[in-house]
C-alpha cells in the first residue's frame, strides 16, 4: 500500500475547489479577496490564475449583497462557492442565507435547486477577541433546508467540501481558524475523496465513556482521551462532523454501549449542539445513563482578547479529562 500524503487544513480547501472546479464547469467561486490574492490563509491561491475572472471574483465588502447573487447563481443553473471571510461576518447575510437559500426549493415545490457552498472560518483560540471567534453553528442547524458541517481534519476538509458542493442543496461549511495550519494524511490526488454529509466518525474507540467532539474540539477530546488511558479510562471520542444533518445511530449506538455521555465546544452551552445531542439522548435511550450527562463548553460569556484568558475560556484537554473522571467515579 502505498504511503498517503500529508497536507495542511487550508491546503485541503484549496485542492478540494480546484479538483470540483476542474470536474464542474458551473463551479464558481466569489468572497473577499479569493482573487489573485490567494485569500488571507492563502487557501484560494493558484485558483484565479487557472480558473480566470469569470470564476473566481473578488467581491466588495458586502456580504449581503454577494451571498444573495449567489443564491440567484445557484438557482440559475450554477454551483457557487462563497466565501465569508471570519464565521462571525454571517451575521451581515442571515436573509440571503437563512430566509433565500435555505426556503426557495420548499416555496417553489421543488422547482428549483439551490446548489450554494458557504464556507468560513470561525471559533476561538488566536487571540482574535469578541468579534472574530464565534462557534455559531445551532443558529443555523435550527433552520430546515440547509445542511452544516465541521471538519476537523484536512482530509475530513477536503472530503466535506467535495460533498457539499456536490450536494444540491444550500451547505454551510464552519472550517476553524485554529486548525488552519495544521496536518493530516489524505488520499492522493488520483483518489476521489469524499465524506458523505451526516456522517459522524468514531475518532477513538473506547467502553467507558462517549465523547462527543465539535470542530477543533476533536484534538483536545482525543489529547484527554490519551491522558485517561494510563489511568485505565476507555474514552471513546466521536467527531460529529455533521452538525445537521446530525449522525443520531453513530451517538445513540455509543451512548447504549457506554451508558455515559459527554459533549465538548467551544460554543457555549444555552441552546447549543451539545444540548441538542443530550436532549437526542435523554429521548430515545431506554435505560437509565451510568452518570448524569455532561457539557463542556466555554462561561457564557464573549470571547476575551487576552491570551492568558482566552486559554481558560476554551476548554482544554485537562479540563475534558477531570470531567470525564468524575463521571467514572460516579
Amino acid at each position: 500500500m502505498r504511503p498517503m500524503p500529508s497536507i495542511k487544513y487550508y491546503q485541503a480547501l484549496t485542492r478540494a475547489l480546484k479538483e470540483e472546479m476542474t470536474r464542474d464547469e458551473s463551479v464558481m467561486l466569489l468572497g473577499e479577496d479569493v482573487g489573485p490574492s490567494g485569500g488571507i490563509f492563502a487557501q484560494t491561491r493558484g485558483l484565479h490564475g487557472a480558473f480566470g475572472d469569470l470564476r473566481v471574483r473578488d467581491t466588495p465588502i458586502a456580504e449581503n449583497g454577494f451571498v444573495s447573487a449567489a443564491v440567484g447563481a445557484a438557482m440559475t443553473g450554477l454551483r457557487p462557492v462563497v466565501e465569508i471571510g471570519f464565521e462571525d461576518f454571517l451575521t451581515c447575510c442571515m436573509d440571503p442565507l437563512v430566509n433565500q437559500a435555505a426556503k426557495l426549493r420548499y416555496m417553489l415545490g421543488g422547482q428549483v435547486s439551490v446548489p450554494l457552498l458557504l464556507y468560513t472560518f470561525g471559533g476561538g483560540g488566536v487571540n482574535a477577541g469578541p468579534q472574530h471567534s464565534q462557534s455559531l453553528a445551532a443558529w443555523f442547524a435550527h433552520v430546515p433546508g440547509l445542511k452544516v458541517v465541521m471538519p476537523a481534519t484536512p482530509r475530513d476538509v477536503l472530503g466535506l467540501v467535495k460533498s457539499s458542493i456536490r450536494d444540491d442543496n444550500p451547505v454551510l461549511c464552519l472550517l476553524s481558524k485554529k486548525l488552519i495550519g495544521t496536518s493530516g494524511e489524505v488520499e492522493g490526488a488520483d483518489d476521489e475523496t469524499l465524506v458523505p454529509l451526516g456522517r459522524a466518525e468514531i475518532a477513538r474507540p473506547g467502553a467507558d465513556v462517549s465523547l462527543v467532539t465539535i470542530g477543533q474540539m476533536r484534538r483536545a477530546g482525543l489529547a484527554a482521551a490519551e491522558q485517561l488511558e494510563a489511568e485505565g479510562i476507555e474514552a471513546e471520542v466521536i467527531d460529529l462532523r455533521s452538525i445537521s444533518p446530525l449522525d443520531t445511530e453513530t451517538l445513540l449506538a455509543s451512548v447504549e454501549k457506554t451508558g455515559r455521555l459527554a459533549v465538548v465546544q467551544e460554543s457555549h452551552a444555552p441552546c447549543s449542539v451539545a444540548a441538542e445531542v443530550l436532549a437526542v439522548a435523554a429521548e430515545r435511550i431506554e435505560r437509565p445513563l451510568r452518570a448524569r450527562p455532561r457539557r463542556i463548553a466555554p462561561p457564557f460569556a464573549p470571547s476575551p482578547f487576552t491570551p492568558a484568558l482566552e486559554k481558560a475560556y476554551i476548554p482544554d484537554p485537562p479540563r475534558i479529562a477531570e470531567t470525564i473522571r468524575r463521571m467514572v467515579a460516579t
